[in-house]
């Protein structure tokens, strides 16, 4: 499956009749509440030693699911979203490498 049929599928599972404001602030939350959930998964191998794996991939899928409807909101497909990051990720290492950026 590519990003962009995973999309396609990400759509369909949109909840109707919310404003697309609803939408965007609940999308953002959630997507928020997932980094918390990996950011505390990790914070334990800090605390405990310990890292669970599994539960790091399964809140992953959930961050990835809710960026994609974020995309999905604004019109956008994941690939464009991730080549476009890319690019300024790549100008941010060329600037740095530049010594223009630190």
């Amino acid at each position: 499956m590519t990003i962009d049929e995973y999309a396609k599928w990400v759509a369909g599972t949109a909840k109707p009749g919310a404003s697309r404001n609803e939408r965007l602030l609940f999308q953002v939350l959630a997507l928020l509440g997932e980094a918390g959930e990996a950011a505390d998964n990790v914070k334990n191998l800090i605390r405990d030693g310990s890292l669970d794996e599994d539960y790091l991939r399964y809140e992953l899928g959930d961050l990835l699911y809710y960026w994609t409807c974020l995309c999905c909101e604004l019109g956008e497909t994941p690939a464009d979203m991730l080549a476009r990051s890319r690019a300024n990720v790549e100008t941010r290492i060329a600037e740095r490498a530049a010594g223009l950026r630190k």
